[in-house]
């Protein structure tokens, strides 16, 4: 699996330079996050026995991707004649980039970049990582990074009073992700049959953090605004 919690923070730390536009670090935070729920899809497919192959790293993170969902939200900016819905459209444009990029650089998979023409680009081919750093990198470090980003909003929100400064449930989430981390770091490699309560686990968590950077979209405004 991808670290969607890594591709939040870059995505938060890419906001910074970003202009004073609504919701435009929302959209870049959101899509740095995006191409990860194709993880979804991994699952459906493993529940109903089919065919995983070509669900991961594939449409969500092809340049075909990128141009359906900015001209989607350029569509929907006119028919609602918000400009909101165009940055918005930016942002994720932008934040589904950079995951991609990510990806290709830090990553030991390959990416379909121009899915569905099927080539896929894959700079670590001739290079097997051992197998403890792919097991910390693809279980443990999820939750790592969810924490991190996080604690960061918590922060963030604290300090400007928005958002409730920090409402109960963001510090559930939080002190959650970091209950996790402590507990599958050694489970991941001490309980061979970790990974499906562990990709359940996973699932539940990016779509908790997906939904609480929406929630938070007021702080997140305030990322942009700082250094503009």
């Amino acid at each position: 699996m991808a670290n969607a919690g890594m591709h939040a923070l870059i995505g938060a730390a890419a906001g910074r330079a970003a202009p004073v536009r609504t919701w435009l670090v929302l959209g870049i935070i959101l899509g740095n996050m995006f191409p990860d729920l194709d993880n979804f899809a991994v699952a459906v497919a493993t529940l109903t026995g089919g065919d995983t192959h070509g669900l991961h790293r594939t449409f969500t993170h092809s340049v075909f991707t990128i141009l359906a969902i900015w001209l989607l939200f350029f569509v929907i900016s006119r028919m609602r004649n918000d400009e909101r819905w165009l940055n918005f459209g930016n942002g994720m444009a932008i934040g589904v980039g950079m995951h991609m990029a990510v990806d290709m650089l830090v990553w030991f998979n390959g990416v379909e970049l121009l899915w569905p023409l099927g080539t896929e680009y894959n700079f670590w081919a001739n290079y097997t990582p051992p197998e403890w750093l792919r097991t910390f990198v693809s279980v443990s470090a999820e939750f790592l990074f969810f924490w991190l980003y996080l604690l960061w909003i918590r922060s963030v929100a604290r300090q400007k009073g928005t958002d409730g400064g920090a409402p109960r449930s963001l510090a559930f989430w939080t002190n959650l992700m970091l209950a996790l981390f402590l507990i599958f770091l050694p489970l991941s490699y001490l309980w061979p049959g970790y990974f499906t309560v562990y990709g359940a686990l996973y699932l539940v968590s990016l779509a908790a953090v997906f939904v609480i950077t929406i929630r938070m979209r007021d702080t997140l405004e305030l990322l942009g605004a700082r250094t503009a």
